[in-house]
């Protein structure tokens, strides 16, 4: 077979920090630090000091494929260790504070990781763990002499400001293959241990160069993007390898997430796109109405994690002239799989007329495949009706979790291609916009027939008297399962259980009404700000539904 006469060069992420020095050295990673300031450095002086951090790994015998754990919020002193760490060929291990401790140690044990890298936020979660840690041998402390905590639990500590500037910025990025793990980051582990998924150098180029594509979250060098997304979650959604591809100013807003400090931070260093999950933007968006304010430059931002309320979408943009791209993704994806932006047949629709759209969590990237299948494995139509079971594949979809001695958990098709099982139900229109209607685990099933739990979290949301709302099955004498629903009023509101009832009318079939409603101040979230409804099943597993 005739070969290409292509230069054969591997894809490897030092290659985007290399070129953002090269073309866009000038362009500036903004953070709001954990000491209290805000710095300012460049994709210049970014490398410069990644190149310093990679000469001091080695100096504490950082080998290739060894793991580098990380405890940080988002920030420049991350994004360095993002491309020093993967850079000499060694794994970056982001860990997510917000899962148990006891989880955090068994995550640092299975992972085996060597050094950890943590902000000063987590000391006293870092003292709590450090004797569950067996491999550990480095602890780092992202910051500079003068804030250094004394720690005489974890002995040793190295200041990492001193450490960086210890070193010489002489080194040249290794090559090798480009298939070498780069980055790992576990499930957050709501039924059994958290499961780990290893990324590659290739398939994280591959993911960076298709979530930048116009038709994906259309970022170029005239962005300023604010990753409100954790670097802990999914590697901040890829962001911090889009920005320095495209030479997007960057702006990390460390710990400071309540709605006054990110509104502050946006209209300050005039951001344009941004990235989170519903959790999140409720804070912003509850600051912003409370105080009458408006964005003078933010104009795009990506909601994920899970499904945006409908509510949330118009709110967005019919008040505040940000367009929202509903996407779709998990930690076994990397974990961008699609994307909702609009084709060529769109442009003459009214706003209104495009909601629905808006609405589904889009269309596969180049580089996804998917299918929905039936619990047979049949292949169903893409007729926006039949829903079933979500099946994915791609180059950087994962095959395997890391270190799990199980099966892998991919299944083949009668063609013997092998897909991934997401867990998700949903169903794809003729257009190939996908929408979720349930995670297979929440789905509620009534006598047969099955309730999507979202759509009836997404009517709730749309009263004006409700926060928060989440669906889960409740047992039932005659049906199985019916739908209770579980709501957070907004501050000052009142709304009784009939009112909500009566909001359903006209919006879904009688028979997919929740028989009933319970008012709690609070939903228990997730590591990653999802709403844990296995909490809430175990909460309300004795709610009698009302006899009707």
């Amino acid at each position: 077979m005739l070969q290409s006469l292509m230069m054969q060069m591997p894809l490897l992420i030092s290659s985007l920090i290399e070129h953002a020095d090269r073309h866009h050295g000038d362009a500036e990673i903004v953070s709001r630090r954990v000491e209290g300031d805000t710095h300012r450095a460049t994709y210049t002086e970014l490398h410069r000091r990644a190149r310093q951090m990679a000469n001091a790994l080695g100096e504490i015998g950082i080998a290739r494929d060894h793991r580098v754990a990380t405890l940080a919020w988002n920030g420049h002193r991350h994004m360095e260790l993002y491309f020093a760490v993967s850079g000499v060929g060694s794994v970056l291990h982001t860990l997510n504070p917000r899962l148990l401790p006891e989880q955090i140690a068994w995550i640092v044990n299975h992972a085996e990781d060597r050094a950890l890298f943590f902000d000063l936020t987590f000391l006293p979660l870092i003292e709590a763990i450090a004797p569950l840690c067996k491999t550990v041998k480095r602890w780092v402390v992202l910051t500079d002499r003068a804030h250094m905590p004394a720690a005489p639990k974890l002995g040793d500590l190295l200041c990492y400001e001193d450490w960086i500037s210890a070193q010489s910025d002489r080194f040249t990025w290794p090559h090798f293959d480009e298939n070498t793990a780069s980055s790992l980051c576990y499930t957050s582990g709501t039924t059994g241990h958290p499961k780990g998924v290893l990324y590659g150098h290739r398939s994280t180029i591959l993911h960076t160069l298709a979530s930048a594509l116009p038709d994906a979250l259309n970022l170029s060098a005239r962005d300023v993007i604010l990753p409100v997304v954790p670097m802990f979650h999914v590697n901040a959604w890829g962001l911090p390898y889009i920005a320095p591809m495209v030479g997007a100013k960057i702006v990390y807003p460390g710990p400071h997430l309540d709605g006054k400090s990110l509104y502050e931070l946006f209209e300050s260093e005039k951001v344009t796109f941004s990235a989170g999950v519903p959790t999140v933007w409720q804070g912003l968006l509850a600051f912003m109405e409370a105080n009458e304010l408006k964005f003078s430059t933010m104009n795009r931002t990506v909601i994920g994690g899970s499904a945006c309320p409908p509510a949330m979408i118009k709110l967005f943009q019919d008040k505040y002239g940000v367009q929202v791209v509903h996407a779709w993704g998990m930690t076994e994806m990397s974990p961008l799989g699609t994307t909702c932006t609009f084709k060529q047949k769109h442009t003459e629709w009214s706003a209104e007329q495009k909601l629905p759209v808006q609405f589904k969590q889009g269309r596969a990237l180049y580089g996804v495949d998917m299918k929905i299948v039936d619990d047979e494995g049949a292949e169903l139509p893409w007729d926006g009706v039949a829903f079933g079971n979500l099946l994915v594949r791609g180059p950087w979809i994962v095959r395997d979790y890391y270190g799990s001695g199980e099966a892998a958990p991919l299944i083949s098709d009668e063609q013997g291609k092998a897909w991934f099982p997401t867990g998700d139900v949903s169903n794809i229109d003729a257009d190939g916009y996908m929408q979720i209607t349930d995670r297979s685990k929440d789905v509620i099933k009534s006598g047969g027939e099955w309730i999507s739990s979202i759509e009836i979290e997404n009517i709730a949301v749309s009263h004006p008297a409700v926060q928060m709302a989440a669906c889960i099955a409740a047992a039932h004498p005659k049906w199985d399962e019916r739908p209770l629903l579980i709501v957070v009023r907004k501050p000052n509101a009142s709304v009784s259980r009939e009112d909500l009832l009566a909001h359903y009318e006209g919006k879904v079939a009688r028979w997919q009404v929740p028989d009933d409603v319970a008012f709690v101040d609070a939903l228990p979230l997730g590591a990653t700000g999802k709403i844990l409804k296995s909490k809430l099943r175990e909460q309300f597993r004795e709610h009698r539904l009302p006899v009707t």
